[in-house]
């Protein structure tokens, strides 16, 4: 079993759109997290730098998280691991589920510094009271993020 512990080693955030102006009523966020590439360090032991960003569209702002994923493991999964990564196979979903939620944590914390909104999903009515509100007769209404 693959243990994995995430170092951040860098964060940026500029607010593009000025404090004074009002954001727009709907913005679209890209998120994307590159794993670099992956190194052996020792026989049960490997290196994945990492970049996690956050776009928003229109352009009001861009967040950065670069880091290092420490990956320990038994010889075999990291000889495993590092050749499918020489054969440009996707990385262990446990080192892209370790990096993206310490990266999605810091930076929603950075968001919420430049008074941007998070990069996180919009939250919705849960599907019973989704399909009540139509039932009724209510236009459902789109989830949109608020500031």
């Amino acid at each position: 079993m693959l243990r994995v512990t995430v170092q951040v080693t860098s964060l940026t955030g500029e607010r593009f759109w000025g404090q004074d102006s009002q954001l727009p009523p709907q913005v679209q966020i890209a998120v994307n997290i590159n794993i670099v590439g992956l190194e052996m360090k020792n026989e049960s032991t490997a290196d994945a730098p990492f970049v996690f960003t956050v776009n928003y569209s229109p352009s009001i702002a861009q967040l950065s998280v670069k880091g290092r994923a420490q990956v320990i493991g038994e010889r075999e999964e990291i000889s495993k691991m590092i050749g499918e990564h020489k054969q440009n196979k996707p990385p262990p979903v446990a080192i892209i589920q370790a990096v993206s939620s310490i990266a999605m944590a810091e930076a929603i914390l950075l968001s919420r510094s430049l008074g941007i909104p998070p990069p996180l999903p919009p939250m919705g009515l849960p599907p019973e009271q989704m399909q009540a509100q139509q039932q009724q007769g209510l236009r459902s209404s789109e989830p949109r993020y608020t500031t």
